[in-house]
C-alpha cells in the first residue's frame, strides 16, 4: 500500500511505510551542513570565483558561506537524529472460507493432513475449517529526531502509524522504547515520548524562514543505514502535493525509504522541514523531495504536546477555485476568492446561512486569494470561534458570522463527511479514553447492564491494553454502566481527581476483568 498522486502522468508523490512492510512511504531527512567554515563577502570589484583561496575554516565568495565540509554540523546535529522501528500487530486473520480439499501432493494418511485441515492450509493451497491464525506482525522503519532534553521525538505519522510497539535508536546498542504522544495525519506528523529520565540530546526548530538556494542537509535512516547524511538546496517554496491545504518545502538531497520522519537542517543546525515525500516516476530518489516546513511543523507539534491531538476550526463548506471565466459570471472585478460548491449538512456554514455559489472572498480582515488559502485560514482559528465571513452574492458584497466548528479528525467523521453525511462529534471524554461506544448489543450479558466498545482507537493506551470491538464495559471509575453517559460520568470522576487513568470492569470473551486505561492528555 501506498499513496501516490500523479501529475500529468510524469511521476507521482509518494508516502511509503519506510520498511516496505507497511507503507510503502519514501522520505529523506536532508541536512544542511555548516562545517566549521565561515565565508565572507567579497565586493563586486574583488577578484573571480576562480581566483578565491580557501583559508583555514573555508572560502571566501561573493554571496557569503559556501563551506568546504559538512562534518562539523554532522558531528553537532547526528546525535539528536534518531532512527524508528515500529511493529504492527496486525488484526487480521489468515484464514480460508473455503472447504478444504486437501493439498496437492499430501494423502489424507499424511501427518500433516490431520494438522492442515485443523489450522489451515498454505496460502493457495486448499482451504481450512480451523481457527482463524492471527497475520504474522508487520515491522517498519523511519527516521525522527529529539526536540528536547526529556525525549520528546518527532517523526511521521505514517512511519508510526498502527504501531503496537516503538522503539527509538540512537545507535547500535542504544535504544529505548517510546510511547505515541499524539498523531496529525493532516500533515503526516506524529510525536512520541521516550521512556526514559535520562537527558537527551536535542535539536531545535528554525525560526527563520529558508530561501530557494539555500543548504539543505539531512540525517536519516534510509534502507535501515542508521545516521545517513545526505546534502543538496532548497529547491522550492510553497509546494501543493496533494495532501491539504499546507505547503511543502522542496529539497533536492537525496531522500530514500526508511527516511521518514527525518530532518533537514540549515548550516545552523535548526531544523528546516520535515521530510514527508517524494516526487518519483519509479520509485526511487530522482532528487525531489518534500518536507512540512519547520513553522508548521511547530506549530502542530506543540498542540501534540499539549493536547495529544490538533484542534483545527472547520466551515463545513465544499470549495473551488475561482478562474476568470467563474469571475466573470459571477460579475466579480479579479479572479480570487473560493467559490463554495457544496455546503455540508448540519455545519456550521448551514446554520450560518452560507449557500451554494456563494464567493468568499474574505475572513475577518484576512482577503482570501483561492480555496487552499481559505483552508488555511479556517484552519489556524480555534474551534467555536465566531468569524466574518465576507462573500460575493448576487452581484453584491454581505458579511456573514459564522461560529466555527471542529475539523473532523477521526477517519469516521472525514468518511461521513465525504458520503455527505454529518459527522457526529465524539464527546470529549470518550476521546481521552480512545474509544467508541454503542448499545448494548443482545445477548451480550443476560443483566443487560454495560455498553458495547464499538471501535478502538488505532495506537491508543485502550488497544494496548488488549481492550477491542465487542467487549462490554460494565463499570467506569466506579460508576455502574447502562448506558454512553455512564462511561463519561466516570471519566469525568477521574478527571476531577487528577488520576492519570481510569479503571474499568470489562467483559469479554475470557471472562470480567479489570483494565486501567490511560487518559489521553488535554
Amino acid at each position: 500500500m501506498h499513496t501516490q498522486i500523479n501529475k500529468q502522468n510524469q511521476g507521482s508523490f509518494q508516502r511509503k511505510p519506510c520498511s516496505g512492510l507497511i507503507r510503502r512511504g519514501m522520505v529523506a531527512a536532508a541536512f544542511v551542513g555548516l562545517g566549521a567554515l565561515v565565508f565572507t563577502a567579497v565586493p563586486s570589484s574583488g577578484p573571480s570565483m576562480a581566483q578565491l583561496k580557501p583559508n583555514s575554516s573555508g572560502v571566501s565568495t561573493p554571496y557569503g558561506r559556501a563551506p568546504l565540509t559538512f562534518a562539523d554540523l554532522v558531528e553537532k546535529v547526528r546525535p539528536a537524529v534518531v532512527s524508528i522501528s515500529v511493529i504492527n500487530k496486525s488484526k487480521q486473520l489468515v484464514s480460508s472460507d473455503k472447504k478444504f480439499e486437501g493439498i496437492p501432493g499430501i494423502p489424507k494418511d499424511h501427518p500433516l493432513y490431520k494438522f492442515f485441515k485443523k489450522f489451515g492450509a498454505p496460502q493457495g493451497q486448499g482451504g481450512g475449517q480451523g481457527p482463524n491464525i492471527p497475520a504474522p506482525p508487520k515491522m517498519a522503519e523511519g527516521s525522527g529526531f529529539v526536540i528536547s532534553s526529556d525525549g520528546y521525538v518527532v517523526t511521521n505519522n505514517h512511519v508510526i502509524d498502527s504501531a503496537s510497539d516503538i522503539t527509538v535508536r540512537f545507535n547500535k546498542t542504544t535504544k529505548y522504547k517510546a510511547e505515541l504522544i499524539g498523531n496529525d495525519p493532516r500533515t503526516d506528523l506524529a510525536l512520541l515520548k521516550i521512556k526514559s529520565k535520562e537527558t537527551f540530546p536535542h535539536v531545535s526548530f528554525a525560526k527563520k524562514d529558508t530561501r530557494v538556494g539555500d543548504w539543505a542537509v539531512a540525517v536519516g535512516n534510509p534502507f535501515g543505514l542508521g545516521g545517513t547524511v545526505t546534502v543538496g538546496i532548497v529547491s522550492a517554496h510553497g509546494r501543493d502535493i496533494g495532501s491539504g491545504p499546507y505547503d511543502y518545502l522542496q529539497i533536492d538531497a537525496a531522500v530514500n525509504r526508511g527516511n521518514s520522519g527525518g530532518p533537514t537542517f540549515n548550516l545552523d543546525g535548526e531544523v528546516i522541514g520535515v521530510n514527508t515525500a517524494i516526487y518519483s516516476p519509479s520509485g526511487g530518489n530522482v532528487g525531489i523531495a518534500f518536507a512540512v516546513p519547520a513553522k508548521t511543523a511547530a506549530e502542530v507539534v506543540a498542540q501534540l504536546k499539549a493536547n495529544g491531538t490538533v484542534s483545527r476550526g472547520w466551515l463545513g463548506v465544499k470549495i473551488q477555485n475561482i478562474n476568470e471565466d467563474v469571475a466573470g459570471s459571477l460579475g466579480l472585478d479579479k479572479p480570487k476568492g473560493a467559490l463554495i460548491s457544496e455546503v455540508t449538512k448540519s455545519g456550521p456554514a448551514e446554520g450560518a446561512g452560507l449557500k451554494v455559489q456563494d464567493a468568499i472572498v474574505r475572513v475577518n480582515e484576512s482577503a482570501i486569494a483561492d480555496s487552499r488559502d481559505l483552508a488555511r485560514k479556517i484552519a489556524a482559528i480555534s474551534p467555536g470561534t465566531t468569524v466574518d465571513v465576507g462573500i460575493w452574492r448576487d452581484g453584491a458584497r454581505k458579511v456573514v458570522k459564522v461560529k466555527l466548528g471542529r475539523f473532523p479528525g477521526s477517519a469516521d467523521e472525514i468518511a461521513a463527511l465525504e458520503q455527505g453525511r454529518s459527522p457526529v462529534s465524539q464527546p470529549k471524554e470518550l476521546e481521552k479514553l480512545g474509544l467508541s461506544l454503542s448499545p448494548l448489543e443482545d445477548g451480550k450479558n443476560n443483566d443487560k447492564k454495560g455498553v458495547t466498545i464499538a471501535k478502538v482507537v488505532s495506537g491508543s493506551d485502550a488497544e494496548r491494553k488488549g481492550l477491542k470491538s465487542g467487549d462490554v464495559i460494565l463499570e467506569v471509575q466506579g460508576v455502574p454502566v447502562s448506558k454512553q453517559e455512564d462511561v463519561i460520568k466516570g471519566v469525568k470522576r477521574a478527571l476531577d481527581k487528577k488520576r492519570p487513568a481510569v479503571l474499568m470492569h470489562v467483559q469479554s470473551g475470557q471472562g470480567k476483568r479489570f483494565v486501567a486505561v490511560q487518559l489521553k492528555k488535554g
